[in-house]
């Protein structure tokens, strides 16, 4: 195995991001500095950065249901509940796709996977995120879909939806290809003073949250995983995935009894 591979699938970033470590001489395979990027790493080797021993760790691919209240990060200063409370333990380590806030609720991948994290956040790939979102008050449509779609200038910077549809006068489903902090709230509030009072992210890619409930979580097939590397690639985000269980009969609909704003 490359050491880049290697190093990567024990957990230190991309394959990308790990040839830094490599050049810098910071790491020894039997003992001996190794700078070359091109260096295989054989089962018996015996690799260590710094005095850490490393060991290739199992790749883990999840899909995780984030539910309200509970925050995108290892640990929290304040002592609220993270998206590892609801891991199983025995994992090797492992980090979030992106995120969602606090008061923010639906489908979050995690992986160990560095290179597809790096895939799947990089700007240029502009994988399709698709939300359902729950208003104050109805949105107008002739008003304010237009600008939506056009796009315009919102804090951290041009901000635009690829598609908006109304389901209910209330209730938007939404599709973004970009990841700005806090998008759709603050679209929605600079166009029509429209307050979200829920927000689920419902797919990512070609990967659907479905009926999976809040706070469980299920890995991903190896096809699964394959249509995600398919999807974060550009010469396949023109005609992205759309799994039937995205939009239609399955899909979790906000519970209007119990409001929730989100991210993005």
């Amino acid at each position: 195995m490359r050491l880049n591979r290697f190093l990567a699938s024990a957990g230190l970033g991309s394959r990308r991001s790990v040839e830094q470590i490599i050049l810098e001489g910071r790491v020894r395979i039997n003992g001996q500095v190794v700078t070359d990027l091109a260096t295989q790493v054989a089962p018996t080797d015996a690799v260590k950065v710094g005095n850490r021993l490393l060991h290739q760790q199992r790749t883990i691919y999840a899909v995780l249901h984030k539910p309200r209240g509970i925050v995108c990060s290892a640990e929290d200063e304040r002592g609220r509940s993270t998206i590892f409370d609801l891991l199983p333990r025995d994992w090797p380590r492992v980090h979030h796709v992106g995120r969602l806030d606090r008061d923010s609720e639906g489908l979050l991948l995690v992986t160990n996977d560095g290179d597809l994290t790096q895939l799947l956040t990089h700007p240029s790939h502009e994988v399709e995120k698709e939300y359902e979102v729950l208003l104050d008050r109805p949105f107008d449509t002739a008003l304010h879909r237009d600008k939506m779609l056009r796009g315009f200038r919102i804090i951290p910077g041009f901000a635009k939806c690829e598609r908006l549809d109304v389901l209910q006068p209330k209730h938007l489903r939404l599709i973004l290809r970009q990841g700005l902090n806090r998008q759709i709230r603050l679209m929605l509030y600079d166009v029509g003073g429209y307050e979200v009072e829920r927000l689920m992210r419902i797919r990512l890619g070609p990967i659907a949250l479905n009926d999976l409930a809040p706070g469980t979580w299920r890995l991903l097939s190896q096809k699964e995983v394959a249509s995600l590397r398919e999807a974060s690639t550009p010469a396949t985000k023109a005609r992205p995935a759309r799994p039937a269980g995205a939009a239609g009969k399955g899909t979790p609909r906000p519970n209007t009894q119990r409001p929730t704003p989100d991210v993005e």
